[in-house]
């Protein structure tokens, strides 16, 4: 529809142009219309745009003035004579003959049709039939020539052939056949062009190799010249002529093309292929550029045209499918965040597994990473190859308490600094956590190793880590958790060392506002144990346990030893915060780790660590004012007071301490 559409537009606005020429054209040749027929020997009808010699001014045009000699109609075109064999109005083509041919016994045909020179016409130049396009080139050479090859492709034209009759002992001329218009740049170095014209029609075979009499007899045959021929005033017939050219061509492509290509032909190719014809009858003259103007206008009212189809039938239902599309896109974004997030927190929350799958996961408990004091600890693996660290209950060991203590506290807790619960399992006696896989181990492993692994800065960072874990246990949680066993063992590193609070099996939840939690026996491990959790006499228990705990952490840290020595050389040293305490106060801090002199960070662990595990709960820090502690410098922190009984009073202590402990295991 809209190839058609625009091909009528572009006929009637071409249509339009040729009827206002061709009625200029009437009224000025005034009155040609009541102009009779002639005739010249065999050829009848010459009428217009013909015209004989002797006819009435108004009759024809000039340009195709015949004169009748001898019974031959002979035209000029070029300044050369050409025989008029036969016209047909119908193709507009007249068949012609050169005059020459007949004057000679070794006819050349006349110069006056010359080579292109760059590839460019001369103005002027005869425009012959399309269907006519076998040039005969006639050269002379300054010597003979050895290779007698074509300059052309071997397809479209011949080989030189020799005109005896026009050589000479000092030249030698040739000439060959050939499908292209000649050009100068084309012919051999050594010759010079003579003349050339053109023979013959899309029914005579071009002569593969034919000599020079035989060309001879083809040029005689003449050539088909569209009329109008030359420049000229015959601005109707160029039109008229163009019009039928240009319909030519959208009818083969309405026929031979896609609906693509006829409607580029429609909108832009009828109108471009009637101006280069234009062109080509009238270079650049004045019609031409009327043409431009004229076709100008009629391209942009048929892209109008053609706009307004394509925006009602196109662009339309595609603005409202994209948007229709960018609407669902827009919902399938808000639903696919909604499914996102809950599996999020579905991930996030622990999945129950079934014993098979932990076998699975384990791999048959085939690699033990450790035995804690409620059961072993496998690795294993998750689809997706993730690595798990999974903890088998002991059903001798535990009843049921860990496991549920474990489930109930950290799996709703999801915190940088504390350890993330991926899963659990329960099948009547058969209980396993499931953890998240900390490559690096647990922090006694690095402390406590004969080789310093950490430095200062790095410690200062995993003690500030620690801390803020035990703080969000506190205070970062709907309910207040209490860890009850914080030490070395209990504090994992992942691959870059950060620091995880683990192992919740002594945790308990209370309410955040409660000042004193009612415990019902001593939790935790010997070394760590807050003075209030063996005896009610120092205080309640509290947050402020965990806090002291984690003060004999930080002592450890700096000093890269174990609180309860029993190799110590001297029995001062054998309750290690004393003897921490004492060289603090002498200000002989470098003889805490002999292997290492005294640092910024290693007073700040101490001091922080001796602040946290005072006496008294009340006196002690909580988690939340330790964090300040350790992110602030070690300049503004003041010695504690004395934390533990000193002196005399310390052998006491320590065998009540010990008689206290004795009940109490080391996993309590």
């Amino acid at each position: 529809m809209v190839s058609s559409h625009g091909f009528l537009l572009s006929l009637q606005a071409l249509t339009m142009v040729s009827t206002i020429m061709t009625n200029t054209g009437v009224i000025a040749t005034q009155g040609q219309a009541f102009c009779p027929s002639s005739s010249c020997g065999h050829l009848q009808d010459i009428r217009s745009p013909f015209r004989m010699q002797g006819d009435p001014q108004g009759c024809g045009f000039p340009e195709y003035e015949l004169v009748c000699i001898d019974s031959k109609a002979i035209i000029h075109i070029n300044n050369g004579r050409y025989f008029v064999t036969s016209i047909s109005y119908s193709n507009s083509t007249f068949w012609v003959v050169d005059a020459n041919l007949d004057n000679s016994s070794c006819p050349i045909p006349a110069s006056n049709q010359r080579p292109y020179v760059n590839g460019l016409p001369s103005e002027g130049r005869t425009l012959l039939d399309p269907d006519t396009v076998t040039w005969a080139a006639f050269v002379s050479c300054s010597e003979m020539l050895s290779d007698v090859s074509s300059p052309f492709l071997s397809c479209c034209s011949g080989i030189y052939q020799p005109v005896n009759c026009r050589s000479t002992k000092n030249s030698f001329a040739y000439v060959f056949t050939t499908t292209f218009f000649p050009m100068v740049g084309d012919i051999k170095p050594s010759c010079r062009y003579l003349s050339m014209i053109p023979f013959g029609s899309r029914h005579v075979k071009r002569p593969d190799n034919a000599s020079y009499d035989d060309i001879v007899k083809f040029m005689k045959n003449g050539f088909a010249v569209n009329f109008p021929y030359r420049n000229g005033r015959s601005y109707h017939l160029v039109i008229n002529t163009c019009l039928k050219d240009a319909n030519g061509y959208f009818n083969d492509k309405i026929s031979n093309s896609s609906i693509v290509d006829q409607t580029l032909a429609a909108v832009f190719g009828i109108d471009l292929r009637f101006l280069r014809c234009v062109n080509d009858y009238s270079y650049r003259s004045k019609l031409f550029w009327a043409m431009v103007a004229m076709i100008s206008t009629v391209v942009i009212v048929k892209f109008v045209i053609v706009f307004g189809i394509l925006s009602r039938f196109v662009f339309a239902p595609l603005t409202v499918l994209t948007f229709l599309a960018y609407k669902y896109w827009k919902t399938r974004i808000s639903i696919d965040a909604v499914e996102k997030f809950l599996q999020m927190q579905q991930a996030l929350s622990p999945a129950r597994y079934a014993y098979t799958d932990i076998t699975a996961i384990t791999g048959h408990f085939r690699e033990k990473l450790g035995q804690g004091g409620y059961g072993s600890v496998y690795r294993g693996v998750l689809p997706g190859d993730v690595s798990v660290a999974v903890k088998m209950l002991s059903n001798s060991l535990c009843n049921g308490d860990e496991f549920i203590s474990e489930v109930s506290t950290i799996g709703s807790i999801h915190h940088v600094n504390v350890v993330r619960l991926v899963g659990f399992c329960s099948e009547e006696t058969k209980r396993a956590l499931i953890y998240e896989y900390m490559p690096r181990g647990s922090l006694d492993k690095h402390i406590f190793s004969s080789e310093q692994s950490f430095s200062w800065d790095k410690l200062n960072g995993i003690a500030l880590g620690i801390a803020r874990g035990i703080n969000y246990l506190h205070q970062g949680c709907e309910m207040q958790i209490l860890h009850f066993d914080i030490k070395p063992h209990n504090i994992l590193l992942d691959n870059s060392f950060t620091p995880k609070v683990a192992d919740f099996g002594l945790a308990k939840l209370y309410p955040r506002d409660n000042s004193f939690v009612p415990v019902s026996a001593a939790r935790g491990t010997i070394g760590y144990i807050a003075p209030e959790m063996i005896s009610r006499n120092f205080g309640v228990v509290s947050c402020k346990s965990d806090v002291y705990s984690f003060g004999m952490l930080l002592l450890e840290m700096a000093g890269g030893r174990r609180n309860l020595d029993q190799h110590a050389e001297r029995r001062s040293q054998t309750y290690y915060p004393a003897w921490v305490y004492s060289h603090l106060t002498r200000q002989e801090v470098g003889e805490i780790c002999e292997a290492f002199d005294v640092h910024e960070v290693e007073r700040k662990l101490c001091v922080v660590g001796l602040w946290c595990i005072q006496m008294k709960p009340h006196d002690r820090p909580t988690m939340a004012e330790v964090v300040g502690m350790l992110e602030a410098g070690a300049d503004g922190l003041q010695i504690p007071p004395q934390p533990f009984f000193c002196g005399d009073e310390l052998t006491g202590s320590t065998s009540y301490f010990s008689s206290e402990l004795s009940a109490i295991s080391e996993n309590g």
